[in-house]
C-alpha cells in the first residue's frame, strides 16, 4: 500500500458525518433514506459521503429489488485502519507493501462466511494464498499425523488430498514417514 493511499484513506475518514454512517452500518446494512434520516440530513448530503466512502472500500453496496442496501466492510476498515502499525521504518514509508490487502481480497473471493472454501483456486498465486490461509491454523514445531492433517483440511475443504498434498509440493509442510510438520515460514513460497 503506498503512502499516498493511507494518507487518503485517514483524510477521508476525518469527517464526523462519515464516522456516523460507518457506527450506523456496523449495527447493520441499510439504504441510503435510511441513513439520512437517522442523521437528520439529506439524501445528496448521504450520497455524497458514501460514494467516499465507497472509493476507499469500506462501504460495498448491494441491491435488493430497487433498494440499495449499504454494507460495512469491518474488515478492510480494520486492515486500512492499522496499516499505519506495520511501517517499518521511515525508509519503509514511501515502499509500502500491499500484499496483506492482496491476500485480504483473494481470501474474501474464495472462503465462504463459514470458514469453508467456495472452491480451490487454479491461478498458482491465488492458490498459494489460500493454502496459507488454511495451514495458519497450525502450530510450529509440532508435529501432526496424517488423520489430524485431514481434519485440519476438512474444516476448509472436503477435497484434504488434494490440499495435503499442495501443502507439502509448495514446501509449506514436510512429510516423512506419514508425519507432517510445519516447513519454517521462510521456506514458503508466498
Amino acid at each position: 500500500m503506498q503512502l499516498d493511499r493511507l494518507v487518503h484513506f485517514h483524510k477521508t475518514l476525518g469527517d464526523k458525518t462519515r464516522i456516523r454512517i460507518i457506527a450506523l452500518l456496523k449495527e447493520g446494512p441499510l439504504h441510503g433514506q435510511a441513513i439520512a434520516g437517522k442523521l437528520g440530513l439529506t439524501a445528496p448530503t448521504i450520497s455524497h459521503h458514501i460514494t467516499k466512502l465507497r472509493d476507499i472500500a469500506v462501504i460495498y453496496q448491494r441491491r435488493e429489488k430497487n433498494t440499495i442496501y449499504f454494507y460495512l466492510d469491518e474488515k478492510k476498515l480494520e486492515l486500512m485502519a492499522q496499516a499505519i502499525l506495520r511501517i517499518g521504518s521511515v525508509n519503509d514509508m514511501y515502499t509500502f507493501d500491499i500484499e496483506d490487502e492482496e491476500k485480504y481480497k483473494v481470501i474474501q473471493n474464495f472462503v465462504k462466511a463459514d470458514g469453508s472454501l467456495k472452491t480451490i483456486p487454479a491461478q498458482r498465486k491465488k492458490k498459494l494464498i489460500i493454502l496459507e490461509h488454511i495451514v495458519k491454523g497450525l502450530e510450529r514445531g509440532k508435529v501432526y499425523d496424517e488423520r489430524e492433517i485431514n481434519e485440519h483440511i476438512k474444516q476448509f475443504h472436503e477435497d484434504y488430498a488434494t490440499i495435503r498434498r499442495e501443502f507439502i509440493m509448495c514446501q509449506f509442510m514436510f512429510r516423512e514417514n506419514g508425519k507432517y510438520e510445519l516447513n519454517p515460514i521462510e521456506m514458503w513460497p508466498v
